[in-house]
């Protein structure tokens, strides 16, 4: 696949997480209910939950700071662009999967936002690392 590619579907995907995590934080801060597919519940149990806040800061915050790093990363040049996307990405994607631990494990309820998050994640550290890796083996960063 070719760069113009993978940087679109970077695009495409960072801007899908920035959706649904401003949404999240959206939500938070006005302090109302995600809606919620089927009524769950799942949603409100997470986002009520001590796992919502990170040192005070709303995981969904954080989130929406992620995605708006892995899209401005595609704006960096060369090796450094590409590099530090993927860093971004894959740093995104072992928070995700560690969420997703709690979310199954410590609360016992599923927020699908989370879980859409948590897939676009994993895309992004997929299509970052192809990116990547499409250069040829990794050398020193460009200016």
């Amino acid at each position: 696949m070719s760069e113009r590619r993978l940087r679109i579907a970077a695009a495409v995907l960072a801007l899908a997480g920035i959706g649904v995590a401003g949404y999240l934080t959206w939500v938070h801060y006005a302090d109302l209910e995600a809606i919620c597919a089927g009524g769950s519940g799942g949603c409100e149990r997470v986002q009520n939950s001590d796992y919502a806040e990170l040192a005070g800061v709303p995981v969904a915050l954080l989130g929406l700071i992620g995605y708006g790093a892995i899209l401005a990363s595609l704006a960096l040049p060369g090796d450094l662009g590409r590099f530090s996307g993927a860093v971004l990405a894959f740093a995104g994607f072992g928070f995700s999967a560690w969420l997703t631990y709690v979310e199954l494990f410590e609360i016992d309820a599923i927020c699908q936002w989370c879980v859409a998050s948590a897939v676009i994640m994993t895309l992004l550290a997929l299509v970052t690392s192809l990116r990547f890796t499409s250069t040829g083996a990794p050398g020193p960063l460009e200016p």
